[in-house]
């Protein structure tokens, strides 16, 4: 496993889970969930998303980037929660707090390819990702595309670490198991995902 990956199974508790869904779920009523789009091809994404925090990162047809403010109701996302906030001060080793929270959306077919997350210029901040809901079978690789690469299925309540080397690690989402759990009203997936965007 590359240097800087941390796995916490089950760090979040089934009530602290169910706790956390419904904080999430309320935000996603002013803030919700939409479909963004590749730069470039303007091929939709096959996961929906929305944020939470200062910033947001996008993506449609123009590019990634990070912005305050929601693509499609033009109002300032909500602020990140306690749980989240909590969360980093004990697993993130960072003097900074988080800018933003990623919320995706995984349904039954949804998938993310691999990839790195890049549009942050606070490099030596890790990503801190929760998963909530069904399972998911999460791939690893290395610090090229071409790198060998391991999977591990995530459970609800697990909370993955990406520092050190492993910040700049290939990753990606093979599949989701939409009958693994009923925590998520309707099935699937929530992915939270803890970024520092700028450098403190």
């Amino acid at each position: 496993m590359i240097e800087g990956f941390r796995f916490l199974p089950e760090y979040f508790s089934p009530a602290q889970q169910r706790a956390l869904v419904m904080v999430v779920l309320g935000l996603l009523e002013e803030n919700p969930v939409y479909r963004g789009a590749m730069p470039r091809t303007g091929k939709p994404l096959s996961v929906r998303n929305t944020n939470l925090g200062p910033l947001g990162w996008v993506s449609d047809i123009k590019g990634y980037r990070y912005q305050p403010l929601h693509p499609e109701t033009g109002k300032a996302w909500p602020a990140i929660p306690d749980m989240l906030m909590d969360l980093w001060r004990d697993v993130a080793n960072y003097a900074a707090p988080p800018q933003a929270c990623l919320v995706n959306w995984y349904e039954a077919g949804s998938r993310l390819g691999l990839h790195i997350d890049a549009d942050e210029t606070a490099r030596d901040a890790p990503v801190v990702s929760v998963s909530l809901g069904s399972r998911a079978l999460f791939r690893l690789g290395g610090l090229e595309r071409t790198s060998p690469t391991s999977s591990m299925r995530l459970a609800s309540g697990d909370v993955v670490i990406l520092g050190g080397q492993a910040r700049r690690a290939y990753h990606g989402v093979d599949r989701i198991y939409p009958e693994s759990s009923t925590l998520v009203p309707g099935g699937g997936r929530i992915n939270l995902t803890l970024r520092r965007v700028t450098a403190p």
